[in-house]
């Protein structure tokens, strides 16, 4: 384009000057035919340069629309692939948040089936041990016929009176239990373990026993023994997964194990719990938690 120009330029400058000679004053007899073939050939040159500079600017323009297509085409397409990118990781985002969802899901209900079967465990356990009372009860009279008085044969007392004392020696559940929860407090911890054990003893299928539990973790748990600590907390979790303090017991056994240097453990059971129980305080402490040592947290949805 520039060569072209340049021509063009040139050619104007002859032509000028042709026209400037043919402006001459100069007599009719004096034109030669020289300067008549010099501007015939001035005014060629002049129609071909008009033509090249047509040419040119027709050319020029196509290039130019073409380059302004595919400008037009590039854009597009820039977008629509980052619109389908966008897409494409909304829709990851959401199917991560459902899977991470139905898994949290899946594992309450099998928490759940787990404490069931405990609790089944432990009813057949207790219905065993009626059963054995009653046999025993039902084998003591054959030692001596009763006597019209009431007395037995030869004196001797009854073989039902040993048997009584037996009820009045179980202590009560709520005496019990508050009582380990003030001496817990209190920093009693011995005493409290021995409470909180007749709870468990006596009345293994009260939600309270599942409580107790969690305070036999805790106790062991102030007092840096996290091995037993975990072993207590995991019994709340296994046997009393609907219990209030279940996910207390979570996040105290994660923190538990992050105290063992167990730290993919620790991290499993507070994401674990985030997905349980992700409106509790007990989260929240955990997602604070995971944040500090830099851990990702998938968001639930």
């Amino acid at each position: 384009m520039e060569k072209g120009r340049s021509v063009r330029n040139r050619l104007v400058v002859a032509a000028l000057f042709a026209a400037v000679l043919a402006m001459a004053p100069v007599r009719a007899h004096a034109v030669s035919k020289e300067i008549i073939e010099l501007q015939t050939q001035v005014q060629q040159l002049l129609d071909m340069v008009q033509r090249i500079q047509s040419t040119l600017d027709q050319r020029f323009g196509v290039l130019q629309n073409l380059a302004q297509q595919t400008a037009d085409q590039a854009r597009q397409m820039n977008s629509t692939v980052t619109e389908l990118q966008q897409k494409l990781n909304n829709q990851n985002e959401g199917l991560g948040g459902k899977v991470d969802t139905v898994s949290g899901q899946v594992q309450s209900l099998n928490d759940s089936v787990d404490e069931l079967k405990t609790r089944i465990a432990k009813l057949n356990k207790t219905v065993e041990d009626l059963q054995a009372q009653l046999q025993n009860l039902q084998s003591q009279p054959q030692g001596g016929a009763a006597m019209p008085g009431g007395a037995p044969s030869g004196g001797q007392p009854s073989a039902m009176t040993p048997s009584m004392p037996a009820a009045s020696q179980t202590p009560p559940l709520q005496e019990t239990f508050q009582s380990g929860v003030r001496d817990f407090n209190a920093g009693k911890y011995d005493v409290a373990t021995g409470e909180f054990q007749d709870v468990l003893h006596y009345y293994p299928l009260d939600d309270l026993a599942g409580t107790a539990q969690f305070y036999l973790g805790e106790i062991a748990y102030q007092q840096k023994h996290y091995d037993d600590a975990v072993n207590a907390y995991n019994a709340v979790l296994e046997g009393f997964s609907g219990n209030q303090k279940a996910s207390a017991a979570q996040l105290h056994k994660g923190l538990a194990l992050l105290a063992l240097n167990k730290r993919s453990a620790g991290i499993h059971e507070l994401q674990l719990l985030i997905q349980r129980h992700p409106r509790t305080p007990e989260a929240a402490s955990a997602r604070t938690k995971l944040n500090a040592m830099g851990v990702r947290i998938v968001p639930t949805k």
